[in-house]
């Protein structure tokens, strides 16, 4: 900076602050926190090094990641960013885990609303040859095709149905 207010590492470190100063683009003097906190993680000497190796397009960004860093260490000393990262893919996780048990309930409900119509021996035989009649069945009533690998085993379908649902309540089989 060099001119009348020194930035914000040199006012914390209580040094002049010269023209050339490596801090002074990205630690102005009117955001003294966001010096103190990298300074406090980091320490100053390694900062300054890690910004002389860096070229000047990437510098701020530099400083950006290093404030952010500094802040997460500052909340979570142990794991720091990585820690913020980690719950929050868990709790993405979580969240897909409820979609898909959700998204499960509403086809158990749209399955058990369907009105079913029982086809003829001869509509089955027409429908599909060679097959057994629970997936005759499903695809005559234009279910859906996923359930076609279930066809085999009602047990399947039908402890799908007797699970607790996602709200509290037990689904009606």
């Amino acid at each position: 900076m060099g001119g009348n207010s020194p930035c914000a590492s040199c006012k914390l470190l209580r040094r002049r602050c010269t023209k050339d100063c490596i801090f002074a683009p990205y630690f102005p003097s009117d955001d003294p926190h966001r010096f103190a906190i990298v300074h406090k993680v980091f320490g100053a000497s390694n900062v300054s090094k890690m910004l002389q190796e860096l070229p000047v397009h990437q510098r701020v960004d530099a400083v950006n990641s290093l404030v952010y860093e500094a802040n997460a260490r500052v909340r979570d000393p142990v794991y720091g960013c990585v820690g913020a990262i980690s719950y929050l893919q868990n709790q993405v996780a979580q969240l897909q885990m409820q979609l898909a048990v959700a998204q499960a309930e509403i086809l158990c409900i749209q399955v058990q609303q369907e009105p079913v119509i029982m086809p003829t021996s001869s509509q089955l035989a027409a429908t599909i040859d060679g097959t057994d009649e629970k997936s005759a069945f499903l695809l005559h009533n234009n279910l859906p095709a996923q359930y076609l690998n279930f066809a085999s085993s009602s047990n399947v379908t039908h402890e799908s149905l007797k699970r607790e649902s996602f709200f509290g309540h037990d689904m009606v089989s």
